[in-house]
């Protein structure tokens, strides 16, 4: 996974545990998931906006 082995990785998560404690990582993962998904929802506009204009090009 990006060049980490399974050491690093834990390392990370741990420094992440302490930063932030265990209440806020929670937290933390939603906020994110809705930005994945508010991102998905962007580029899928985007490819339905291109599709739209190829056809009205090709017409």
């Amino acid at each position: 996974m990006f060049g980490l082995g399974m050491q690093e990785v834990l390392v990370i998560a741990l420094i992440v545990l302490l930063l932030f404690g265990g209440t806020k990582i929670p937290e933390l993962m939603r906020g994110l998931g809705k930005g994945v998904k508010s991102f998905k929802e962007g580029m899928r506009e985007i490819d339905i906006d291109t599709v739209d204009e190829k056809k009205k090009d090709g017409q």
